[in-house]
C-alpha cells in the first residue's frame, strides 16, 4: 500500500530519528517548565517574628533614644550648672567671668587672661573652688570687711580667704559659703553644711552648735573653736 503512494505522501508518513528527537526535547522541555511552576506555586509556611519585650532591647538600641533626653536635660540646666566671678587686679583682662561650676581661681586666672608679669601672687591659692558671686583680687593689698560684717573675714592679699590680723573670730550667723571656705579644714561642702545647718536652725546659739554640722567632728570643732563666735 505504502509503495503506491505518492513520494511526497511516504516522505510526510516517514518516522525519521531526527523528528524523534526534536519532539522529545520538546516534551522534555514542557515537562521541566510545568515542573517548576508547581515547585514555585506549592504552599509555604511563614515565620511569624518574635515579639521583644521592651527590657530586653540591647543598651545599644535604648542609647541612641535616651541621648537627646540627656542633652535636652543639660541644655535645660545648663545655666545653673554656671558661676559668676569677678576677676580684677593685675590680670591682663579684669572683668566678670561665668565658669562651670566647680572651676577653681587657675580657672578664672585663665579666663581674664593670666596675671600680668611681675604681679605678687602670695597668698594665692590657685587650687581653690570658687564660689558663685565672690570676687578674685590678684596683686592687691587686703581689703577691709564690708559695712555690716564686722569681725567676718575679708578677702585677704590674692583673694585668698583667711583671718587677718586683728579681724577677730568669725560669725557664724552672717558668714558666707566663701569666707566659711577659708577656715582651717572647711571646704567648700562642709562650708555649706554650715550655712544649711544655721538656714535650719535660724542661726547658732552658741558655737557649741557646730557639733551638730554633719562632717564636723571633735578634733575638727577643737580647730575652729576659737576661730568662730555664733
Amino acid at each position: 500500500m505504502r509503495e503506491r503512494l505518492p513520494l511526497w505522501l511516504q516522505d510526510s508518513c516517514a518516522v525519521r530519528p531526527r523528528a524523534v528527537a526534536a519532539v522529545g526535547v520538546v516534551l522534555i522541555c514542557a515537562v521541566g517548565f510545568a515542573g517548576q511552576q508547581y515547585w514555585s506555586a506549592r504552599p509555604r509556611a511563614l515565620t511569624v517574628p518574635a515579639v521583644v519585650a521592651p527590657g530586653a532591647l540591647p543598651a545599644a538600641a535604648t542609647a541612641p533614644a535616651a541621648a537627646p533626653a540627656q542633652e535636652a536635660g543639660a541644655g535645660a540646666g545648663g545655666t545653673a550648672a554656671r558661676i559668676v566671678v569677678d576677676v580684677t587686679g593685675k590680670v591682663r583682662d579684669p572683668g566678670v567671668r561665668r565658669l562651670p561650676a566647680g572651676s577653681r581661681v587657675e580657672d578664672a586666672l585663665a579666663a581674664a587672661g593670666g596675671v600680668r608679669p611681675g604681679a605678687d601672687t602670695t597668698g594665692l591659692n590657685r587650687a581653690r573652688v570658687l564660689v558663685d558671686g565672690e570676687q578674685v583680687v590678684v596683686g592687691a593689698p587686703a581689703q577691709p570687711p564690708p559695712a555690716g560684717m564686722a569681725g567676718g573675714m575679708g578677702p585677704a592679699s590674692g583673694a585668698g580667704f583667711g583671718l587677718g590680723p586683728g579681724s577677730g573670730p568669725l560669725s557664724l550667723g552672717s558668714a558666707t559659703v566663701a569666707q566659711l571656705d577659708g577656715l582651717p579644714g572647711v571646704g567648700p561642702v562642709l562650708a555649706q553644711h554650715i550655712v544649711d545647718f544655721r538656714t535650719a536652725r535660724g542661726g547658732f546659739r552658741s558655737v557649741e552648735d557646730l557639733r551638730q554640722v554633719d562632717g564636723i567632728g571633735e578634733r575638727r570643732f577643737a580647730d575652729l573653736r576659737p576661730l568662730v563666735r555664733p
